[in-house]
C-alpha cells in the first residue's frame, strides 16, 4: 500500500518537471515571436497554453484525491502542499508567456521591440529558459545546493529589467508612447518569470529542509 503512495508521489513529480518543460517551451517561443514578428508562433504560444492549464488541473486533481485517501503527514504532507504551490507558479509562468506572445501577436506585423532594446530581450530570453531548465532540474532531483543558485541567476534578470528602464527613459529615446509600454509590461513579464522559477526552486529547498531560503 504504501509502496504504490509513493509511487503517487514521484509521479506527481513527475508532472512538475512536464510543466517546466511546457513553459519553457512557451517563453522560448513567446521570444522568438517577438523578436521576429511571427504571429503563427505567437499564436501557438497562446493555443497551446491549454497543455498547461489541463497539466496543472491534473496535479490539483492528484493532490486532493491523495489527501482524501492517505491523510499525508510529515515530509509527504509538506510533499503535496509543496507540489501545489510549485504548480500554481508554474501555471503562472505559462500565463506570462502568453503574455509576451500577445505584445507580439498585437504588433503583427511590426515587430514590438526597436533596435536598441533587441540584445536585451534575446538575454532575458535566454535567463528565463535557462531559470525555469535548472528549476526543473532542481524538481526532479531535490537538489538543494542548485536550488539556491537560481537567486543568482535571478540577480542577471533583474539588471537586464533595469537596463531596459534606463533605455526608454534615455533623452534619445525616439519611438514614442506606446513601444514604451510595450517594453515595460515585456520586461515585468520576464522579470515574474523568472521570479516564479525562483519559487519553485525555494519550494524545492523547503521541501528537503524543512526551511525556506532567506
Amino acid at each position: 500500500m504504501r509502496d504504490a503512495y509513493h509511487e503517487e508521489l514521484d509521479l506527481l513529480t513527475g508532472k512538475l518537471v512536464e510543466m517546466t518543460r511546457l513553459v519553457r517551451s512557451a517563453i522560448s517561443r513567446a521570444t522568438t515571436a517577438l523578436l521576429d514578428a511571427d504571429l503563427q508562433l505567437a499564436e501557438s504560444v497562446i493555443s497551446r497554453d491549454q497543455e498547461v492549464n489541463a497539466t496543472f488541473a491534473d496535479i490539483e486533481s492528484s493532490i486532493f484525491e491523495l489527501m482524501a485517501r492517505q491523510q499525508p503527514v510529515a515530509v509527504d504532507l509538506r510533499m503535496v502542499i509543496t507540489a501545489l504551490r510549485m504548480g500554481t507558479d508554474l501555471e503562472r509562468m505559462g500565463d506570462l508567456a502568453v503574455h509576451v506572445a500577445k505584445v507580439a501577436r498585437l504588433r503583427h506585423p511590426d515587430s514590438a521591440i526597436p533596435p536598441e532594446t533587441r540584445s536585451t530581450i534575446v538575454e532575458m530570453g535566454q535567463i528565463a529558459e535557462n531559470l525555469v531548465t535548472k528549476a526543473g532540474s532542481c524538481v526532479a532531483s531535490r537538489d538543494v545546493e542548485s536550488a539556491l543558485e537560481l537567486e543568482q541567476d535571478d540577480d542577471a534578470m533583474d539588471r537586464l529589467h533595469r537596463r531596459l528602464f534606463r533605455n526608454i527613459l534615455a533623452k534619445d529615446w525616439q519611438h514614442g508612447v506606446e513601444p514604451a509600454i510595450d517594453i515595460t509590461l515585456i520586461g515585468r513579464y520576464y522579470e515574474r518569470y523568472a521570479d516564479h522559477a525562483v519559487r519553485v526552486a525555494g519550494d524545492v529547498v523547503y521541501l528537503v529542509t524543512g526551511t525556506r531560503p532567506s
